[in-house]
């Protein structure tokens, strides 16, 4: 499979929903996993209105380097534990900003956003990168969001090798 079809008229939820096994059958454990991780991204683009930027971080000798996304040109390394991705890296947990203009240490890309969420991907309690979402609306991202985002990860965490997504920026 390599499409989705999400109904718009349904609640946010409900897309989520709908979504999530779509991108398990589209998750191909036999492919390039930067093939497979560029497809959630556009899946999850695709399918939110408010996403303005959607894309991973991979961790390495204490810097999240760029991967695959769908979007404006992007940062290609950020710090750990600085803006939003290096946060969420360094507490291994979801981080909503409501508005980023009040994050302290919010790093700018992209000028238009207004609110991001970042989702750690796990190992355990190894950091291997984040999942980065930003949106030009203020307040674009809830609980719902960070629920089924988390799912994501776990789900494409455990069908695509581990080993080869600590190799991804090597």
């Amino acid at each position: 499979m390599e499409n989705i079809t999400i109904k718009k008229n349904l609640s946010e939820e409900e897309m989520y929903i709908s979504l999530l096994p779509q991108i398990e059958n589209l998750i191909n454990p036999g492919e390039p996993i930067i093939s497979n991780l560029s497809n959630v991204t556009a899946a999850l683009k695709e399918t939110f209105e408010k996403i303005s930027w959607v894309g991973f971080y991979f961790l390495k000798d204490n810097r999240l380097y760029l991967g695959p996304f769908q979007g404006k040109v992007a940062c290609t390394i950020i710090e750990l534990g600085k803006g939003v991705c290096g946060t969420s890296a360094k507490k291994k947990e979801t981080v909503i900003v409501e508005d980023v203009d009040k994050f302290p240490g919010h790093i700018a890309c992209d000028s238009g956003s207004r609110s991001e969420i970042v989702v750690p991907l796990l190992d355990g309690q190894k950091v291997l990168g984040v999942l980065d979402l930003d949106s030009y609306e203020l307040s674009a991202f809830n609980h719902i969001d960070k629920q089924y985002l988390e799912k994501l990860c776990k789900l494409f965490l455990s069908k695509l090798s581990i080993e080869k997504l600590s190799a991804i920026i090597d």
